[in-house]
Formats: C-alpha cells, sequence, structure tokens
C-alpha cells in the first residue's frame, strides 16, 4: 500500500487546472467538498460526477495515477460500510440470527462510501495540481485578513506547506525502508493481517526517527537563512487574478445551482 500511495503528491504536467491561480483552486475545492453534502439522493452524484471528471481530464492527471492513491482508504471504505449494512434498521433483505442486511443499511453504505471516494478525489486534485509553495501562499493570501486578530496566517501557511512537503518524502522513506529490509530477507509483501501490521511497527519507529532528524535539519536550514528576520517578507512570484480564474467563480455558483436544482427535482418526483 505504501509503495503505491500517492496521495498529496504533486503531478508535474502543463495544463488548464494547473495554470489556475492556486486560490481559485482552494475556494473550488472547498466548494467541492461542501456540495457533496447539499444532497440526500444518488442522483446528485449525477452531477458531480460530470464535473469530477472534466477536471480530471483537463487537469491531465492519469486516472490509473489517481485511482491508485484510493488504495489508502479501502480499510476505511470497508469498515465505514460495514457499520452502515449491519447497523442500519430498515426493511430486511437478508438475516441469519442477530445478523441481519437491510435495504437501508445497504443504500447507506454505497451512499456513504462514494461521498467518502468523491471527498478524497477531489481534495487530492488540489495537490495534484498545486506545488506547495503555491498552495502556502493561497492560504496565506485567503487568511490574510485574520492579521487585524493578531493571528500568525503565515506561520500557519507555512505549518501546511511544510505538512504537504513532507508527505512524499516520508512516503519514499517509507519505501526506502521496506526495500533495506527486503535486502535483509524480510518478507514485507505477504501474509495475513496480523503479520502485516507487526511489519507496519517495525516501519513506523525508524519512519519517526527519520521524521524527526528531517525536521531538525530543516529547522536548522530555516534559522541559518534567517526566515522570519522580517515581519513582511515579499514574494519573488506574486498572486495575480487572470481571465480563467475570473470565469471558475461564475462557473462554481452554476454547479452549486445544478447540485440544489437536482437534490429538489428529486424529492418532488413521484
Amino acid at each position: 500500500m505504501i509503495r503505491n500511495m500517492t496521495i498529496g503528491m504533486y503531478y508535474p504536467v502543463d495544463s488548464p487546472i494547473h495554470r489556475l491561480d492556486p486560490r481559485v483552486k482552494l475556494i473550488a475545492v472547498l466548494v467541492f467538498l461542501v456540495s457533496l453534502f447539499l444532497f440526500s439522493d444518488f442522483m446528485g452524484y449525477a452531477v458531480v460526477s460530470v464535473v469530477l471528471l472534466t477536471v480530471i481530464f483537463l487537469s491531465k492527471v492519469p486516472l490509473s495515477h489517481i485511482l491508485k492513491g484510493m488504495r489508502a482508504i479501502v480499510f476505511l471504505l470497508i469498515f465505514t460500510s460495514f457499520f452502515n449494512i449491519f447497523f442500519t434498521k430498515g426493511d430486511i433483505l437478508w438475516e441469519w440470527q442477530f445478523i441481519h442486511i437491510t435495504y437501508q443499511g445497504l443504500r447507506q453504505a454505497l451512499f456513504m462510501a462514494m461521498r467518502l471516494i468523491y471527498l478524497v478525489i477531489g481534495s487530492s486534485m488540489l495537490t495534484y495540481t498545486t506545488t506547495p509553495g503555491k498552495l502556502t501562499d493561497a492560504i496565506e493570501s485567503l487568511l490574510g485578513w485574520l492579521k487585524i486578530f493578531r493571528v500568525p496566517v503565515h506561520d500557519f501557511a507555512m505549518m501546511m506547506s511544510l505538512a504537504l512537503r513532507f508527505i512524499p518524502l516520508l512516503l519514499a522513506e517509507a519505501n526506502r525502508i521496506l526495500d533495506a529490509q527486503s535486502a535483509r530477507g524480510a518478507d514485507v509483501d505477504s501474509g495475513g493481517i496480523v503479520k502485516k501490521l507487526r511489519t507496519m511497527v517495525s516501519i513506523i519507529v525508524p519512519l519517526l526517527v527519520s521524521a524527526t532528524r528531517r525536521a531538525y535539519e530543516l529547522g536548522l536550514a530555516m534559522e541559518a537563512r534567517c526566515y522570519g528576520g522580517t515581519k513582511k517578507p515579499t514574494k519573488l512570484k506574486p498572486l495575480r487574478f487572470r481571465f480563467s480564474d475570473f470565469l471558475m467563480l461564475p462557473l462554481m455558483v452554476a454547479y452549486v445551482i445544478a447540485i440544489l436544482y437536482v437534490d429538489e427535482l428529486v424529492k418532488i418526483m413521484p
């Protein structure tokens, strides 16, 4: 699973989505995530699917690359689906002793699984198409008004950027540890759940040591470069809105209206 994880990693390619202002992309992702909770029927996913597939096509990020990253949430999908299927009351479709499966449980499990998948894919598209540096600038720009209340917006944005930058580094380090253990004769790719959990423990300990060392070295490097030496740092490449960025705003409004319209249409249908 660790070897194939792609969530949080930037995919370098030139596309219309990559060229959008990171502030617009961040707002669009927030609107998309909120929109997933605005409907209660599967017809809403038709609108969401069309929009998401269009974004994936325009971003030029391979669908196989996106689906590869979904392996990280397989256990969570199984866990949530299990509780929805077996612990939701309703019209019983099948039962055996104290175990029963209801129509409402199956519907709720499928609905929640789709919502979780779309949440992960939608948020991942932001990191696939935006570098951590630009994402930091976008967060700092959008939350700039909080500086009036003496909120350290720049520090918060920097922490978010460092966390995103550490994701691919930690994944690469975990793969290096796995390769080192395999070279020493350890079987890390087979076995049951218990064996894989033991293998994960042998990975987590050196991974935490490596992460702590990297954090310490990063702190020293930032101090050596006089990070925080000025209260009003300037930007090498300041963010600027273009025509395509302004065009995204009415498109987002139209998307939300379409979601609400479809949901209301389903409610009045017999």
